[in-house]
């Protein structure tokens, strides 16, 4: 079966001299939930953004068969949801709704599709009575379903969640969690949260310096790295 995102030899090093990603090989099989661990700065975050072309590094990435070159960033850019670790960061609009719309009006949608295709995504995530509101009067648990959202209304094959437990009280988290379930789509989990993890993941990786230290079950990992549980920080 070929895997939905596939990277091989993947290299990069910011401006400053940092070298974040030291050769990563990795595949996401049809199917999966993986959780990516691993210490602040240990590039994570900068795998996860090579995935939609915002950092393009040496060595082979591919996601559904596409490579990561320009030229392919659109297509891939819908295949790859990714819902940042700052809700904020991705609702600015008056409304949710409007927040919703944005990204299917950009792909060229009349405005009645790009409405009709939003309110189907907000009802997916219970959020269908907040169109109307203004996203800063929601709560972070609230903010993090319309963020969800805005990305399910692309229709996007695999979505990649930075730090999705951020801010989130127990409630939320809980919420959040059976949302995440109950969607189908394959899913990388940038993650300090290993309760949060094991209750979702079908599988783990482990970043350290750069690269993939080790790859198993959650169960597995976290007992090999001892991982420590109660970490929910945030990531580079």
């Amino acid at each position: 079966m070929e895997p939905l995102i596939r990277a091989a030899g993947l290299r990069y090093r910011y401006s400053d001299g940092t070298e974040a990603l030291r050769g990563v090989d990795f595949q996401l099989q049809p199917g999966e939930t993986v959780a990516l661990f691993g210490a602040n700065g240990s590039g994570k975050t900068t795998f996860v953004l090579h995935l939609i072309g915002l950092l393009s590094g040496e060595g082979e990435a591919s996601v559904c068969g596409l490579p990561i070159v320009k030229e392919n960033l659109p297509a891939i850019r819908r295949k790859v949801g990714l819902v940042f670790q700052e809700p904020d960061e991705q609702l600015f609009m008056p409304t949710v709704l409007e927040d919703v719309c944005f990204g299917l009006l950009n792909l060229g949608l009349p405005e009645e599709e790009a409405v009709t295709g939003a309110r189907q995504a907000l009802e997916k995530v219970g959020m269908a009575g907040a169109a109307g509101k203004a996203p800063y009067h929601l709560s972070a648990g609230e903010k993090r379903r319309v963020a969800v959202a805005g990305v399910l209304a692309m229709e996007p094959e695999i979505l990649v969640l930075d730090e999705p437990t951020t801010y989130l009280d127990p409630p939320g988290r809980q919420e959040l969690l059976e949302l995440l379930r109950g969607l189908p789509q394959s899913k990388l989990l940038v993650t300090h949260n290993t309760v949060f993890a094991r209750e979702l993941c079908t599988r783990a990786v482990f970043f350290e310096k750069g690269r993939i230290a080790d790859d198993g079950t959650v169960d597995e990992v976290i007992a090999r790295r001892r991982w420590d549980i109660s970490r929910e920080s945030g990531s580079r």
